[in-house]
């Protein structure tokens, strides 16, 4: 029997990827590129002495190499930046997209570390807790980022400086709270900015006492020329996301927040959902795990058990009949999302793709959780899908960081300008 005769398009498509292949050989070796989507060398070689077919739907993971996150040479970035409570790299993603270099890296959960070298490398000192390292061992930089997590601040019993109106050290407010770390940090190493992030709530946590001691912390203490505004994710993927972003400047440089780009409307969930026409990009770090491609449809795996959706309905039913608002979120392709959760892993509750009438909802695959995240199929998810959605569930809006640094950059590159220079900076505050 003959061997079947690629049609014209698919031939087409061969000769796409091919030609996309030849561009990423202008920049990565052919054991590089085999790496990054798990083939071998030889496979690679054989596409390109056109021995064998290079593969029509590997045309979007070879444009995503080329597209994907390389960290800049020392020499050409425009400033340097540290990563704490790293998580799985959403922020630094967002920076180095601008300029920035990233030079040390902590998070001391082993899941998401695991996760961050498989995408970040490992070409500068990542540590695990940041707590019991002195600020003096972190290395210069110019810019620090921290989606430092929210806990309780003890605002009692403060010194007899609050009482006549003086600022008081930080550490009486923010001693045993992780904000104490960046804030000593920051006031060791005198960066020229600084990015903190944090879910909307901590605005009016304990009556907003929290949020008031974090500014005046950032702004009366360490002199920084401080900015906030609460950016809601939408505007770049499709979820309700509202997250508390805390800028600060070592000098006054005319920093806006009326300078974001915010896009209005922003996408639905169709444009992150995977594609069941044939069209679903093939991820070669993926292979099957999520899609089946000979099928085109989301593994099975991925939808509700019988009784897990007798269950949910069941307690919605409960919640609406008592009067609240409690239950599942059911979306389709023209939806924005609820906010992603940690425990997105358990139920998937907040987010359950409909399938039609005849079958049951579906959580969202782990890949979509990353796009729906701003994350690109480039990014390689090494774990578990219980871990990677707690990583997902805790990460970042990427294009959020991303378009925050574009608005930031400009103002980091003045103050490092001005301290070369030998331009004196005035008290700020006095």
């Amino acid at each position: 029997m003959s061997a079947e005769i690629p049609s014209e398009e698919c031939q087409m498509r061969q000769s796409e990827s091919l030609d996309v292949l030849r561009q990423a050989r202008e920049r990565f070796s052919q054991k590089e590129i085999a790496d990054l989507i798990g083939k071998d060398a030889k496979t690679i070689r054989r596409w390109e002495k056109g021995e064998i077919a290079c593969p029509a739907m590997l045309e979007a993971a070879l444009r995503g190499i080329l597209q994907s996150h390389q960290p800049l040479p020392a020499n050409d970035a425009r400033f340097r930046v540290i990563d704490l409570f790293a998580g799985v790299g959403g922020i630094r993603l967002g920076f180095e997209a601008h300029g920035g270099r990233c030079v040390f890296t902590s998070e001391w959960n082993d899941f998401s570390k695991k996760t961050y070298l498989a995408n970040h490398g490992d070409d500068h000192e990542f540590i695990g807790d940041i707590v019991p390292v002195e600020a003096a061992d972190v290395p210069d930089h110019d810019v620090l980022l921290a989606g430092f997590p929210c806990q309780p601040f003890s605002i009692a019993g403060v010194s007899k400086k609050n009482s006549l109106g003086r600022p008081h050290g930080f550490e009486c407010t923010t001693q045993g709270t992780l904000f104490f770390d960046v804030a000593r940090i920051i006031e060791a190493k005198q960066p020229a900015a600084f990015l903190l992030e944090n879910v909307k709530n901590l605005v009016s946590h304990d009556g907003g006492n929290t949020f008031r001691v974090i500014v005046q912390t950032l702004r009366d203490e360490l002199g920084y020329d401080v900015h906030t505004k609460v950016i809601d994710g939408q505007h770049f993927t499709p979820q309700h996301r509202e997250r508390i972003i805390i800028v600060g400047f070592k000098r006054k440089t005319g920093f806006s927040w009326d300078d974001l780009q915010l896009p209005s409307p922003g996408p639905r969930l169709g444009s992150i959902l995977h594609k069941t026409d044939g069209s679903e990009p093939l991820l070669p770090w993926d292979g099957d795990r999520y899609f089946d491609y000979e099928k085109n449809v989301v593994q099975p795996k991925f939808t509700l058990t019988p009784k897990l959706w007798e269950y949910l309905q069941k307690y919605a039913e409960k919640h609406k009949a008592a009067g609240n608002g409690f239950g599942f979120g059911k979306v389709t392709a023209e939806s924005v999302t609820r906010t992603l959760s940690a425990r997105y892993y358990k139920d998937g509750s907040e987010i359950l793709v409909d399938q039609g009438s005849k079958k049951r909802p579906r959580r969202l695959t782990p890949r979509e959780c990353a796009r729906l995240m701003g994350f690109p199929d480039t990014f390689k998810i090494p774990v578990s899908d219980t871990q990677a959605y707690r990583q997902f569930g805790n990460s970042v809006v990427m294009p959020v960081m991303q378009e925050v640094a574009r608005i930031m950059t400009p103002h980091v590159e003045a103050i490092l300008e001005q301290n070369e220079s030998g331009v004196v900076q005035e008290p700020l505050f006095g």
